[in-house]
């Protein structure tokens, strides 16, 4: 059990070696797949038969890969990419900030890099009634209410005023823990007036699980609310308990019964990333150690997964993306109507791409351990 353990963030020497191999992996990794051009991070770098090929360009990657590089920076480690001219062309136009997920990340990586700017963000979107004008708020979506939960509270704690943004930071906390079970689980959405969300809102995937986690927590720092920090706790332990034998994060779960509804695929970032960045912010305000979790998902990437192979991939200077089963596999697990999930290797596959805020959240949630 994770209760009432003392914290102990501070790693093993073979784990500590590991780490400061990824982020070092992930400095080397992420300029190649800038796009100077455009002045931003593509959508995701792939391997093909001519070599790793950038496709397309990602504002919301650029947002998060940029978090990254400021910790890096706040280590005192010289970014690879410098972050303020890239930070001013996500400023410069914020037309691709639609939807109510995008603007808390923005929210985010403004609160931490550049606070003085928060102002125009909020002359921009009139946050205070952002709630109401975008259709993923409406419809419960429950990464992104996380992401500007996230967003807000950063906002409250870089901000001379901060009362000015608590009651839209706690009509989003009550938005978001309808979607919680009651077994910690969180759904992908309202399960309420909408189809879709009557559908499969009830499915969460693993960042239905960490961001709230992150962002729950981030909100008892910002306004005191211990209801927060306790929800966020019980969601950490189901994830923890439901971890793999090898480590796994598993993909989606069933917030009504409280249960891994789905196991593949398994996603690199959610082992070196999203699961750590969220478990050590957790651990910090809480005093709970989640630390064996974490290390044994960090374990995953280097060799002791169900391929027993390296996910990093030295000569590409990448992590590759997933392990994930065949779609012929998928397929029939889900015609049998049963938990779909492998008992072994047979029929799952690497997925030979990575995406620039994988890494990006490797340095976010990783940086603080390396010396």
């Amino acid at each position: 059990m994770v209760d009432g353990v003392k914290l102990q963030d501070v790693p093993s020497r073979d784990a500590q070696m590991s780490v400061q191999h990824l982020v070092e992996r992930a400095v080397r990794g992420l300029p190649q797949m800038f796009d100077s051009r455009a002045g931003m991070f593509c959508y995701k770098l792939k391997q093909t038969a001519g070599g790793l090929v950038q496709e397309g360009i990602s504002p919301r990657y650029t947002a998060m890969t940029l978090m990254g590089l400021h910790r890096l920076e706040q280590k005192g480690v010289p970014s690879p990419v410098d972050v303020e001219p890239v930070l001013e062309r996500l400023l410069a136009n914020m037309d691709w900030v639609d939807n109510i997920g995008d603007l808390g990340v923005l929210l985010w990586l403004v609160a931490q890099v550049a606070p003085n700017r928060l102002g125009e963000l909020d002359s921009r979107f009139q946050i205070s009634t952002a709630l109401s004008r975008f259709a993923d708020a409406r419809g419960g979506v429950t990464m992104h209410l996380a992401w500007f939960l996230t967003g807000l509270s950063y906002y409250s704690q870089a901000s001379d005023s901060p009362e000015k943004i608590r009651d839209v930071a706690c009509e989003t906390y009550n938005l978001l823990i309808q979607n919680q079970g009651k077994n910690g689980y969180f759904g992908h959405m309202a399960t309420h007036g909408s189809l879709k969300g009557s559908v499969r809102g009830w499915i969460g995937s693993f960042a239905d699980q960490v961001y709230p986690i992150y962002g729950l927590t981030q909100f008892f720092q910002a306004f005191g609310d211990n209801s927060a920090l306790g929800r966020a706790r019980e969601c950490a332990l189901a994830i923890c308990e439901a971890q793999g034998p090898l480590g796994q994060w598993w993909w989606h779960y069933d917030s009504r019964r409280g249960r891994v509804f789905e196991e593949y695929p398994v996603f690199s970032v959610h082992q070196h990333g999203m699961g750590p960045m969220t478990l050590f912010a957790l651990s910090k305000v809480s005093g709970a150690n989640f630390a064996p979790w974490i290390y044994k998902g960090l374990d995953w990437i280097d060799q002791r997964n169900e391929l027993s192979i390296n996910m990093e991939d030295t000569s590409a200077s990448v992590i590759w993306r997933c392990i994930r089963q065949s779609a012929l596999k998928r397929f029939s697990g889900a015609l049998l109507g049963a938990r779909r999930k492998s008992q072994g290797p047979d029929g799952l596959t690497v997925l030979f791409e990575c995406r620039p805020y994988e890494l990006g959240w490797l340095l976010y949630g990783l940086t603080h351990l390396v010396d």
